[in-house]
């Protein structure tokens, strides 16, 4: 069992991960304990947000860390994964032939709304707020 009291503050938990093969898989269970821990109900489309924007941080960024919260204040839940890459995801049209490149097309069908923002200490936050 995760204890997210132990890396929560105000209404954030947050948990860091090595950029590996494992940190969707970390950052799923992650998630599965804040929502459980908190009463926030189903899960489905948090975890399938979470592991597509870790899953982006890992393969695509070349960073060193990541960084993944669950802010639950003010309405639906928030998203965040912070990655110390200073490129933005690059959303492109839809390629049939291609093997990647659906998972932000799908991810803004999803969610509420999502974006990405400058973090202070270099790279970025790549976040969405779940549909209520």
């Amino acid at each position: 069992m995760i204890d997210i009291n132990a890396r929560t503050h105000a209404t954030a938990a947050t948990l860091v991960l090595a950029p590996t093969d494992r940190a969707p898989a970390a950052a799923r269970a992650f998630l599965s304990e804040v929502f459980r821990q908190r009463g926030l109900g189903d899960d489905y489309v948090a975890r399938l947000v979470i592991t597509e924007l870790v899953t982006n941080a890992y393969r695509h960024t070349g960073t060193k860390m990541i960084v993944a919260l669950v802010r639950t204040e003010n309405g639906p839940p928030v998203i965040e994964v912070w990655d110390q890459c200073d490129r933005l995801p690059d959303v492109r049209p839809a390629d049939q032939t291609a093997e990647s490149g659906r998972g932000l097309p799908m991810l803004s069908m999803l969610v509420h709304e999502w974006g990405t923002r400058p973090l202070v200490e270099g790279g970025k936050a790549v976040w969405a707020r779940l549909i209520d």
